[in-house]
């Protein structure tokens, strides 16, 4: 896998601290959701977004490579 720009969508909103776990992202609000959008730089780094998710708690929605 090469590095790709991929949205998460994540339930819920996320409290300051929790979005400061994950500084590499852009986060914003889409009530009742959370979209988070950054560059991944290969799988190994995908990996360890989504086991930051699991490690919080948090409900992955959705997740998709988007276009840059």
């Amino acid at each position: 896998m090469s590095s790709g720009r991929y949205e998460f969508r994540v339930q819920g909103r996320l409290s300051d601290d929790v979005a400061g776990e994950f500084d590499e992202l852009e986060v914003a609000e889409a009530v009742p959701e959370t979209v988070m959008h950054g560059e991944v730089l290969d799988e190994a780094h995908l990996h360890g977004i989504l086991a930051r998710f699991q490690s919080l708690g948090l409900r992955v929605v959705s997740m998709r490579e988007v276009p840059r």
